[in-house]
């Protein structure tokens, strides 16, 4: 099909769109500071002086005009009148300042309008649980929308990717040379959210107010239902719930991840706060503009295998929906770590009063591991026959598949328990771990394979399938432990470092001290790379940094001020050199320390347990050649 007729004209929306609102959002930045309506800064909020509002209102008024110019208002009324009605809501509240429930109820009752003239998600068939899932997802991607409004450019960024995605979507439905009216309401929608974000980037000059989100959130939600009379279009049932999920993951994941997170740690869910994700990616080392970016791309991700869903086969989507929704739980989980409460709060966790998730999860972490890996061999050993029997074989075999399934897990569940895999810990994944899951899946896929193949209940299996299981779930459940030292070595990288540091000597001792810098969060350090006198590991890597060089070009590097500590990690390396490193140190006011591991023994004599004794304490043991006595 030729879509250039509907992709000119989209276009031609989305600019004019894009200019009335760029042209708009000066005016009401103006009108904002001239009357006083600002965002004053807060602690329970991320900016850090007084910023205008009602940069949404130009957002409103630009998709009215457009809708009004173009002659949208005719083929899309209850859309239309309901976002204005959503963005009237917003804008009474950036006045007024209404209470959480005077705004749910609104908000309720625009939902309710939408479900009147018949349009639902349709993701079951009883209407009154699709009714209320409609409305439970209209108000909660709504609201979502509002809370992603917490840091420079990431609501308007967020809403400009799902946009292309639900594009990416609806111009195909159109058919050659049509033009659905969602897809102009779309292009208009986004084009006076681009307008709007080029004023709201880091640093913000405007902020959207609850009118810009409420219209965003509200439209984007609707956007993803449909009427009855194309209902029945849709068949396939995973991609009808997973494409508007993945669309719109990150403002669900961050609602979601600040509510669970807010109700384990005892604070309201309706009072904001400096929790997000993107606040705990600043809070672990990223600027605000990298930390706005991760999010955009996850956004991106997962609006680029929605898309995908509509193309591929049901059997990859649940394996791919699968892996992806693995790998955000998975940052969820990293993120909760990171401490962000301050004040009264921090003093609460404290004092254990509330139960924050990280304390919860490591309590449990051995039942979330024994989940964890429990998904992961179904998901390998489905990816197995996906991999050996393609296209038409796969429905054959898929009975094969089933039958087998509970052997493989009782096999692989009962040799993981044997050989150790859960007594490691995350955070310290190392190489030995990596040798303890090797032997436990070699063993599972081994005594599965023996019961399978050899036993008269199965016949006719494939031992291809399992070499194939075994190699993927080596890589699933190796990638899910080092997932935290994989995160946190990317955030170390992507941090704003105030200090370069260069760690003089490349060997153990110079992994070692990467390992006590990534660990570090008081000061943020940015690793250059490694100097060593040794030729042959120049131009090497060790912990993934580069050896730029002998001793010369450590002393050069610290002339030319491209490093601002030096860390010398060995020993070995001559005192002389050493000294000669901290006097260029000095000279040019770059700090040169010594990391220093070791031993040393500590003594309790008879003189001490005598001085302990006369100051009334007791000993934590018997003094030597002396029994405790027995408790009865």
């Amino acid at each position: 099909m030729n879509f250039g007729p509907a992709i000119w004209r989209l276009s031609g929306q989305f600019l004019a769109a894009f200019a009335i609102s760029a042209a708009l959002v000066p005016v009401c930045r103006a009108l904002s500071r001239r009357y006083g309506k600002v965002a004053q800064p807060r602690a329970d909020r991320w900016h850090r002086r007084p910023v205008a509002l009602f940069g949404g209102v130009a957002m409103g008024v630009t998709l009215v005009a457009c809708a009004v110019g173009f002659g949208l208002y005719r083929d899309v009324p209850v859309l239309l009148t309901c976002a204005t009605l959503a963005f009237v809501v917003g804008l009474v509240d950036d006045f007024l300042a209404l209470k959480p429930s005077t705004k749910l109820i609104a908000q309720i009752a625009i939902a309710s309008a939408v479900l009147f003239f018949g349009y639902r998600l349709f993701w079951v068939r009883s209407i009154t649980l699709d009714t209320l899932l409609t409305l439970v997802w209209i108000v909660g991607v709504t609201n979502a929308f509002n809370l992603l409004d917490n840091m420079d450019g990431l609501c308007a960024g967020i809403a400009l990717i799902v946009g292309a995605s639900l594009m990416v979507d609806l111009v195909p439905r159109g058919g050659a040379g049509m033009v659905l009216p969602e897809a102009q309401y779309l292009a208009m929608l986004g084009g006076a959210t681009a307008g709007f974000l080029i004023y709201n980037l880091h640093p913000a000059s405007i902020f959207m107010g609850d009118s810009g989100a409420f219209l965003i959130g509200f439209s984007l939600s609707a956007l993803t239902l449909t009427n009855t009379r194309e209902a029945a279009h849709r068949s396939n049932l995973l991609s009808v719930v997973a494409v508007p999920v993945l669309v719109l993951l990150i403002p669900i994941f961050d609602s979601t991840f600040v509510t669970v997170v807010r109700v384990l740690s005892g604070r309201s869910v309706a009072v904001g706060g400096r929790d997000h994700s993107s606040h705990r990616l600043v809070a672990i080392g990223l600027s605000e503009r990298k930390a706005v970016i991760v999010l955009w791309l996850l956004a991106a991700v997962g609006g680029a295998i929605a898309i995908a869903m509509s193309y591929i086969s049901q059997s990859w989507s649940v394996l791919i929906g699968f892996v992806f929704a693995l790998t955000m739980l998975i940052i969820a989980v990293y993120l909760a770590r990171i401490r962000v409460y301050e004040g009264d709060d921090a003093r609460l966790l404290r004092e254990g009063t509330v139960t924050p998730l990280v304390v919860d999860f490591m309590y449990k972490r051995r039942v979330a591991e024994v989940l964890l890996d429990f998904s992961l061999v179904v998901v390998a050993y489905y990816a197995a026959y996906k991999f050996r029997f393609e296209g038409e074989e796969f429905p054959k075999n898929f009975l094969s598949f089933k039958n087998s399934l509970p052997v493989v897990l009782t096999c692989q569940m009962i040799a993981f328990f044997g050989v150790g895999v859960y007594r490691g810990v995350w955070r310290y994944f190392g190489l030995s771990d990596t040798v303890v899951i090797v032997k436990g899946v070699l063993i599972g896929t081994a005594v599965a394979q023996l019961v399978v193949l050899y036993s008269p209940w199965f016949i006719g299996y494939s031992r291809t399938v399992f070499a194939i299981y075994a190699v993927l779930l080596i890589g699933f459940v190796t990638l899910t432990r080092a997932s935290f030292l994989l995160i946190g070595e990317f955030v170390h990288r992507q941090r704003h470092a105030s200090q370069r540091a260069i760690i003089y000597g490349a060997g153990d001792a110079g992994a070692l001290a990467v390992r006590e810098l990534l660990k570090r969060r008081d000061e943020a350090v940015r690793i250059v790379g490694f100097a060593d006198d040794d030729p042959q590991k120049r131009g090497t890597r060790v912990r993934g940094y580069r050896v730029i060089g002998d001793v010369q070009t450590l002393i050069q590097s610290i002339a030319e001020g491209q490093v601002d500590s030096v860390i010398v990690s060995s020993r070995l390396i001559p005192e002389e050199t050493v000294r000669a490193v901290a006097a260029a140190g000095a000279q040019h006011g770059v700090s040169v320390t010594r990391l220093r591991v070791g031993l040393e023994e500590i003594t309790f004599g008879r003189d001490d347990m005598a001085q302990a004794a006369q100051g009334g304490k007791s000993l934590p043991f018997p003094p030597p050649g002396e029994r405790r006595p027995r408790q009865h």
